[in-house]
């Protein structure tokens, strides 16, 4: 299929999976009753692709037509804690969701470096690859670091930036985040990341209570949709411990000045009961950059707030990107 059809394709389908127009920008964060279906795993598995640049396979979802939107997702999740934003915006923008090397679905070189500078070259490899010179960012935890280094290092490159609980230069990574860390160099995340696999129970109970207000909205078919290719073989259960190890040192180290003549316009959105990145990680980064429009705090939301309440995500990122 020549891309130009592909692309008139996406756009159809996009229009057709959305049962009504997101209509929601109250400052409630519960689901609307106009929010479009859910798309499921199976869906969202479906419309994978592969893009090839020189550090590996990519894997990607991409819906919609317009101008892009980049949707950079954390740890360990992957392009699928992006699904319910992009149902709501893949009518105004060409909503892609790329996986991170080392995690998600990506398929990466034995010997390829997963440091956040590493994952800024791949992002621009593939946007170079799918065409697209300029987009809107829309990142979270550790895609928010990696954003923010995109930022810097291609200006030119990002119309807008919309941040929610992410790493910043003087708190990167967390403290909350080290235990994970440490046991990434012991050898012993991706054991305990397959417990998960087998006991759902306990991945709600310890995972998903760190960072979902619902823990018991987190899915059976998420959890294997998340940690399923993390531990699927031994390199990538290498790869999974490598990603982390790769958060030290810091990798915004310097960052600041670069970031303070920053010129995009940037929104932040903050999981307020998050206990992993704080209120004042949100404060740093609205008086960092010049053009900040400020901080919306969420009460009750914590890290991976994006995936329970998507239409949060869309009502602010229409709101940045003056979407009527």
């Amino acid at each position: 299929m020549r891309r130009r059809q592909f692309l008139q394709l996406a756009g159809t389908t996009c229009a057709a999976g959305i049962a009504a127009v997101y209509a929601s920008r109250s400052n409630a964060f519960r689901a609307s009753g106009n929010s479009p279906r859910a798309t499921d795993a199976a869906a969202f598995a479906a419309m994978r692709r592969f893009a090839d640049v020189p550090f590996g396979r990519i894997a990607y979802v991409e819906r919609g037509t317009g101008d892009a939107a980049l949707f950079l997702h954390g740890a360990p999740l992957n392009g699928f804690q992006w699904r319910g934003a992009m149902d709501r915006l893949c009518q105004h923008r060409r909503c892609v969701a790329p996986d991170f090397m080392g995690l998600g679905y990506s398929q990466i070189h034995a010997r390829q470096s997963l440091a956040a500078r590493d994952q800024v070259a791949m992002l621009a490899a593939l946007l170079d690859t799918l065409a697209m010179p300029a987009v809107d960012i829309v990142a979270s935890d550790s895609g928010g670091a990696v954003a923010q280094l995109f930022v810097a290092h291609y200006p030119e490159r990002v119309r807008t930036l919309l941040l929610t609980n992410c790493d910043v230069e003087p708190d990167s990574p967390p403290p909350k985040v080290k235990p994970a860390i440490d046991m990434a160099r012991a050898g012993t995340l991706a054991t305990t990341t397959a417990k998960w696999l087998h006991d759902k129970a306990l991945a709600r109970a310890t995972f998903g209570k760190a960072v979902f207000s619902d823990p018991s909205h987190f899915a059976d078919e998420t959890i294997d949709y998340y940690f399923a290719p993390l531990v699927s073989s031994p390199l990538r259960r290498a790869q999974y411990e490598a990603f982390h190890i790769a958060l030290v040192p810091n990798p915004l180290a310097g960052i600041e000045a670069s970031l303070k003549r920053s010129r995009v316009p940037v929104r932040i959105v903050w999981g307020a009961a998050d206990d992993i990145f704080s209120h004042a990680d949100a404060d740093y980064l609205d008086h960092l950059f010049p053009r900040s429009e400020g901080i919306r705090f969420l009460p009750g939301a914590k890290l991976f707030f994006p995936e329970e309440f998507p239409d949060v995500i869309a009502a602010e990122a229409m709101r940045l990107w003056r979407v009527a």
